[in-house]
């Protein structure tokens, strides 16, 4: 059984859906002004484990992520560039899709647009007034915050903690000091739609309320998002009305020790990572650390995710087609069953890995392999071919098989001398080469 750390009562839980043959799962997409960077991708492809690991277990699974296409910052950035908004999150959404692509994230099920969910807003937000939580005021609506008691349950954010979370300054016109942004007017030619209150725009806490309420339901089972999300985003939405039974949220990720900012110039744009750095290994590195815990990336995030796959890859490599046997592959499910425990999953996988390496019985080996790629597939890894794989690293694959051959020849002639400097060579290109039944095979060295 699933069990998962709920934000909401701060402890794991056994997991199961409200509707136990139908799983439902929300997460907070991306903001579309700007390429999406190593701390965007975490959530991504962490949820996107999740979602694999329900696919497994429960009947149905709806997943939805959505793009957040109305925004301050996208109206800057079209201004700045002097285009259109709708041209900005069409260019940035594209941007995302393919990075996220590239890193083995699949697509959800649902992937709502919150410009095309304005309707549903106001209709929220007209219901929140009329139960005295919301107000008018100078062309805004607010969210009163003292209207919601349990106000603070999820987070535990003191009262200043709340004032410093909050996205919009101070104004005057508010009833209390956190009282939070429904809805904004927008001025002539900026993003808007009519509303009762005026011509204007959502906030940005309204907008996942009513894409969820929309597509999901009145209650679904699991929101996700980013630790950042937990105050005031999440802590918003549940005042507003969003209901779900576990919160589950992802740790930060740092840059060599350091917190990405654009003054410091260190954020890590997956597109740029991509340039010298497999997506597979990208994903692996974002998955090497428990996603409820802070994940330091460096260069050596990159190296050693590269390396570890090269030898899981290694494992598969010349193996005969074979079914896989359901308790080989049981053990990387557990540990993802285990609060999502992706680094001791990934520690079952190399297990799997050398158990194929030891395998003396050819169709035992086939065997070991086929359930060390079933096992992969939890974690989105391991589905490409061994050589495809390999021919992405440094060395051609054309080159290590010719070496090997001659290496083999030479063992054949009894040239032992040969053999070894052969050896010798390959060991210097990264590559190991294992003699077993009179047929040499190769792996990557990690």
């Amino acid at each position: 059984m699933l069990r998962l750390f709920n934000s909401m009562g701060r402890k794991v839980e056994p997991f199961t859906p409200n509707d136990t043959e139908h799983a439902r799962m929300y997460v907070c997409g991306p903001t579309v002004y700007s390429y999406a960077h190593i701390g965007n991708a975490r959530p991504a492809v962490v949820f996107d484990v999740l979602a694999r690991v329900l696919r497994a277990q429960v009947q149905k699974v709806t997943y939805a992520r959505n793009i957040t296409d109305v925004d301050d910052k996208i109206i800057a950035a079209a201004s700045a560039r002097d285009i259109s908004c709708e041209a900005i999150s069409t260019e940035f959404t594209r941007a995302y899709h393919e990075d996220l692509a590239a890193l083995g994230v699949a697509a959800p099920d649902i992937e709502p647009q919150a410009t095309a969910h304005i309707t549903p807003m106001i209709k929220i937000i007209e219901g929140l007034i009329a139960e005295d939580k919301a107000y008018a005021a100078e062309r805004h609506v607010l969210y009163h915050i003292p209207a919601f008691p349990d106000y603070g349950k999820l987070s535990g954010a003191n009262p200043d903690e709340m004032l410093a979370g909050a996205r919009v300054e101070i104004a005057p016109w508010k009833r209390d000091p956190r009282d939070f942004v429904l809805w904004k007017p927008s001025e002539l030619g900026q993003l808007g739609w009519d509303s009762p209150w005026g011509f204007g725009r959502p906030g940005w806490h309204i907008e996942c309320s009513a894409m969820i309420r929309t597509h999901l339901g009145d209650q679904i089972d699991i929101h996700g998002g980013g630790i950042d999300l937990r105050f005031p985003h999440h802590e918003n939405e549940i005042a507003q009305g969003t209901k779900a039974r576990f919160w589950v949220h992802n740790g930060h990720v740092t840059v060599s020790g350091a917190k990405m900012s654009k003054s410091l110039g260190n954020v890590l744009l997956v597109r740029d990572l991509l340039e010298d750095t497999p997506g597979e290994a990208i994903r692996y590195g974002l998955l090497s650390a428990h996603y409820r815990q802070p994940l330091d990336w460096t260069p050596e995030t990159a190296k050693a995710a590269r390396a570890a796959l090269d030898r899981l890859y290694g494992a598969l490599r010349d193996q005969p087609a074979a079914d896989p046997s359901p308790d080989d592959a049981s053990t990387v499910l557990a540990a993802l069953n285990d609060d999502l425990n992706t680094p001791a999953a990934l520690a079952e996988l190399h297990a799997l890995a050398g158990k194929v390496h030891s395998e003396t019985n050819v169709t035992r080996r086939a065997e070991l392999a086929a359930s060390l790629r079933k096992a992969g597939a939890f974690l989105g890894i391991l589905q490409q071919d061994p050589l495809v794989w390999a021919q992405a690293g440094a060395v051609e694959v054309d080159q290590i098989e010719t070496l090997v051959a001659k290496r083999a020849e030479a063992r054949a002639n009894g040239n032992w001398a040969r053999a070894d400097e052969l050896r010798e060579e390959l060991m210097a290109i990264g590559v190991e080469v294992e003699d077993s039944g009179g047929q040499s095979r190769w792996r990557m060295r990690t």
